[in-house]
């Protein structure tokens, strides 16, 4: 029989045929039972929902244009290709075998954490952060995480060598050069070394098929789920970490000489590969919740951003531009990016436009309009001041979210009128994501010696 999961696909399959024409409706009927007839067999057989209804509706595609429409028209929308969901949900135990690499993943990322240790570089619950463990911290994690997807796609050992070179690159960049204390480009290391990294992730989960049907867009899914779980199993981790903590010391027992060195640094660094491990299993539960969240969360930072801007004109301070400020915008905008992107990813690209759509274009013109002032306010500080590393990167940074947010309101005004599909707008985001990665890693190579490692 046909699982829930199965009925809010065929609810698409059937919404599909209907604003096709009253003809293609009229067969709609008939056509299901074959649908469910075939869906029942394919789930015996061992297959994924997801896989079971792609395979199903190829089937009626034999015979029905429409139900083959509704396939190339939706196969992208679906969180990875037919094969990567097979080997995910094979009958002869690959969930097991799976969950044993991703769980082995995760230890061996809390290894490599620790590791450093052994070389002198400490990590103390009393001290801050030391500066080798923030360069590197994405250096623990992302090569395995990587390395979980040249297995899951079953990449070749030359494929995968070719997927370590960035983060060959990264470690060196990261730890070869002659940082001066308290150097601004450090940090600035800190900050954009997760961001050119995280493309060569991509390119393990798409088995480096980087421009391959719908790989971009499921990447950005798989970027925002795992960003949900993430955050689930760091408040989780919170509350167990509180928890041991007093329970040991309920008998005059001190648990921070584990705590703190070992559970929440290699916590930290295996949820990661856990998370991510989560998104590939359990795609349809989070699925639901993140359009959800995305609804949510639009409005209210459309009324912050509008709110800020009505503030600063009514009051004539301009924006502050010391470093934890600027970082604090571009967090702010990139989430607005963010936002749209993976509004986008989660939408019916055939859908017509609605009052969503519009809220969404509002929100990336409020975005624009902040994000010219801060612009402004950027290049005046120049001016005065000259150049720094800190204000160089802000005003790249402020300049390539300034074209993305510029293309997506003229996209998304194009679509309001009609003039344009929306698939023109997805088009320009996942195209644009390299542009991130690109400018990251300029950062974090061309910045320190060009501003003499200060």
């Amino acid at each position: 029989m046909p699982t829930a999961a199965h009925e809010e696909l065929i609810a698409q399959w059937r919404e599909y045929r209907r604003r096709r024409s009253d003809r293609e409706m009229a067969a709609t009927a008939d056509l299901e039972g074959d649908l469910r007839r075939h869906l029942g067999t394919l789930t015996e057989a061992g297959l994924a929902a997801d896989e079971a209804f792609l395979v199903a509706v190829a089937r009626l595609g034999r015979i029905d244009p429409a139900s083959r429409a509704f396939v190339t028209a939706s196969t992208d929308r679906f969180w990875q290709p037919t094969a990567a969901v097979s080997d995910t949900h094979r009958p002869d135990g690959g969930t097991a075998t799976e969950t044993l690499v991703a769980l082995g993943l995760a230890v061996a990322a809390g290894i490599a954490v620790k590791i450093p240790e052994l070389f002198g570089h400490t990590l103390s619950p009393n001290e801050e952060l030391p500066p080798f463990y923030a360069r590197n911290a994405s250096l623990f994690v992302f090569p395995l995480l990587a390395l979980y997807f040249v297995w899951k796609r079953k990449l070749s050992v030359a494929m995968a060598g070719w997927l370590a070179l960035p983060f060959v690159a990264g470690a060196v960049a990261a730890n070869v050069y002659p940082f001066a204390d308290g150097s601004d480009t450090a940090v600035l290391t800190v900050l954009h070394l997760p961001i050119a990294l995280w493309l060569a992730v991509g390119l393990a989960y798409t088995g480096l098929r980087w421009r391959g049907e719908g790989g971009r867009m499921n990447f950005v899914r798989f970027s925002g789920e795992l960003a949900i779980y993430y955050v689930l199993i760091a408040l989780g981790g919170g509350v167990f970490t509180g928890v041991t903590v007093t329970m040991f010391a309920a008998i005059d027992m001190q648990a921070e000489w584990f705590v703190f060195p070992w559970l929440v640094p290699c916590g930290a660094a295996g949820a990661v590969i856990v998370g991510s491990w989560l998104v590939e299993t359990k795609q349809r539960v989070m699925e639901n919740m993140a359009p959800v969240l995305t609804r949510l969360f639009t409005p209210l930072f459309t009324v912050l951003l509008l709110v800020f801007l009505a503030t600063m004109a009514w009051t004539g301070n301009p924006i502050n531009v010391e470093r934890e400020v600027l970082i604090l915008f571009d967090v702010l905008l990139a989430m607005v990016v963010g936002l749209v992107l993976y509004a986008v990813s989660a939408r019916d690209p055939h859908a017509p436009p609605g009052f969503f759509d519009r809220l969404q274009l509002l929100l990336v013109v409020a975005a624009l309009v902040v994000d010219g002032v801060a612009l402004w306010a950027i290049a005046a500080r120049i001016n005065e001041f000259g150049f720094t590393p800190n204000r160089v990167a802000a005003l790249g940074e402020n300049l390539i979210l300034l074209a993305n947010l510029a293309g997506s309101a003229w996209l998304y005004a194009n679509f309001l009128r009609r003039r344009d599909t929306f698939a023109a707008l997805e088009q320009w985001q996942v195209s644009y994501l390299p542009v991130y990665s690109a400018w990251a890693a300029l950062v974090v190579v061309v910045f320190p010696p060009l501003f003499g490692y200060r």
